[in-house]
């Protein structure tokens, strides 16, 4: 009679650790969070606390120490027991959340979800990790020389061809995406607009972003209340990846595009950086022209199809060259007309936009050097040029919202009081609560500054900061950045206006202009 195998008991210490992990990834974070979402960030939190403990436990048990049968069996009843009440609790947390952002709360009832959620989705890991264990003992019996090995080995190679089977799945997925109509009905009549019968870019090139770019804009009456003037028909060229064949060859097209379209004859003229889809907010183009009554050309080149997390991620960098491509461009040919007939220059980026666009500049001299005027919308963390000028910020001022040279050249602003009507050179819109602003590579096992200062107007007091699990809870708000409602999270729309306010308004204007801007927004 072959011998009974004994029975698999859950260890005891990784049972205390991923109770203990679960419970602390209870607590609030940047964004609000429903059950399910909760379910996701405690599971996996409980599964890295079951590894770490039972990690643990062979060191003990290495040194004599094993629980006994009766501990093993009451201390997963206990945690259970402890957790399901912990899950109540932190759906008050949430609810609190959500009342900051405007969101709306979940229930108890609903939010209990989370425990059932919790279990699989940390189940999953455990039992493939015991799976893979099994796996290393069954090829030792077999005299397979280093089978832990031999094991990790294929699952590496199994996770690298998933990997790149995904990268080119999403590939393919962003350029089927791009070559969608979406939903404009056809080129625009306008000749100011790409991709017109007049436009030098074909309207079958411009890609699904570049044709809902522009196909949109308010219309003459909304922008001169807006504005306090008569309106004037703002200019939009889009070049999009197949337009022309590298980033050199688009930028002149978009220059030729501005000329034909009129583009260097208005007020402004705003070089904006797309995501890295080749989406620009269809908020960015309207709030500058709600502001300048028109007044305004807005160019944006398409440098990629990828998403931006996963275009960042495989290290693209065609957000930098294009920007600069485009800005030596333009610059070439405004030194080419007189001072009194060049339109003042300013960048825009937002997201991976932002982190192209401000890459293209040396220092924020540089910047201050190039153009007249720069607006970054939720810059990502790694955004070199913002965390310098965070890092030396006035002393006192928090990192939500800093101060630099009192603000003589740039400022920040999460809301928009912040701006006060003032104008500056350089502006950052960041919200407290933007996940991509505040995530972090270090945020894993440092607290940083903006979670030892007073929490940001939009982010729960009750927010701390936990090693590992705060990480990893940004890293899922990242992907629910824009599921807030507007001016939360990664979603600036109506602190546009004061942002263009600050740094493209005509002469003259005033804050009550940028609140008759703001209503007009709204509507």
């Amino acid at each position: 009679m072959r011998p009974r195998r004994p029975r698999w008991r859950p260890d005891a210490v990784g049972v205390l650790l991923a109770t203990a992990a679960a419970t602390l990834a209870l607590t609030p974070g940047l964004l609000p969070r429903d059950g399910v979402t909760q379910g996701v960030v405690s599971g996996v939190a409980a599964a890295v606390g079951y590894g770490l403990g039972a990690g643990l436990s062979a060191l003990l048990s290495a040194a004599a120490w094993r629980p006994g049968r009766r501990l093993s069996a009451a201390v997963p009843v206990a945690a259970a027991v402890a957790f399901v009440p912990a899950v109540a609790v932190a759906a008050g947390w949430q609810r609190e959340a959500a009342a900051l952002t405007g969101t709306a709360p979940p229930s108890t009832a609903s939010f209990l979800l989370a425990v059932p959620v919790t279990a699989v989705v940390a189940a999953v890991p455990v039992l493939a990790g015991r799976g893979l264990r099994g796996l290393a003992r069954g090829l030792r019996r077999r005299g397979v020389p280093a089978p832990g090995l031999a094991v990790a080995l294929v699952v590496v190679l199994l996770v690298g061809a998933a990997g790149w089977a995904a990268v080119g799945a999403a590939e393919r997925a962003s350029r089927a995406r791009d070559d969608e109509p979406g939903p404009v009905d056809g080129p625009p009549a306008a000749a100011t607009r790409s991709g017109s019968a007049a436009s030098l870019v074909p309207w079958t090139t411009l890609g699904r972003d570049g044709r809902r770019f522009v196909a949109g804009g308010r219309p003459p009456g909304q922008l001169a209340a807006a504005s306090g003037r008569p309106a004037r028909d703002p200019v939009r060229v889009y070049v999009g990846l197949a337009s022309a064949p590298d980033p050199r060859a688009r930028a002149a097209l978009a220059v030729a595009e501005l000329d034909r379209a009129g583009g260097f004859d208005r007020g402004v003229l705003a070089l904006a950086t797309p995501t890295g889809t080749g989406a620009v907010d269809p908020q960015v183009p309207d709030t500058l022209e709600l502001v300048r009554g028109g007044d305004a050309a807005t160019v944006a080149v398409q440098y990629a199809t990828l998403p931006s997390d996963l275009d960042y991620a495989l290290g693209g960098t065609g957000g930098v060259e294009s920007t600069r491509a485009l800005l030596d461009a333009v610059r070439e040919r405004l030194a080419t007309r007189p001072p009194e007939r060049r339109p003042r220059l300013l960048v825009y980026g937002q997201s991976l936009g932002a982190l192209g666009s401000q890459a293209a500049f040396a220092s924020l001299d540089d910047v201050t050097a190039q153009v007249d005027g720069a607006l970054w919308a939720g810059p990502p963390h790694a955004s070199p040029l913002w965390a310098g000028l965070v890092a030396r910020r006035d002393p006192g001022s928090p990192e939500v919202l800093p101060v630099v040279d009192g603000g003589r050249t740039v400022r920040f602003a999460g809301r928009p009081g912040d701006l006060d009507g003032t104008r500056a050179r350089v502006v950052y819109l960041q919200h407290p609560s933007d996940p991509v602003v505040w995530a972090s590579p270090d945020l894993f096992w440092r607290r940083p500054s903006w979670l030892a200062e007073p929490r940001g107007a939009d982010v729960p007091p009750s927010v701390r900061w936990w090693p590992l699990v705060t990480g990893w809870q940004t890293v899922v708000d990242l992907a629910r950045a824009q599921s807030v409602p507007p001016d939360h999270g990664h979603r600036y729309d109506a602190l546009l206006v004061d942002g263009w306010a600050a740094v493209a308004a005509p002469p003259g204007w005033t804050a009550a202009d940028t609140a008759r801007a703001r209503e007009a927004f709204g509507r």
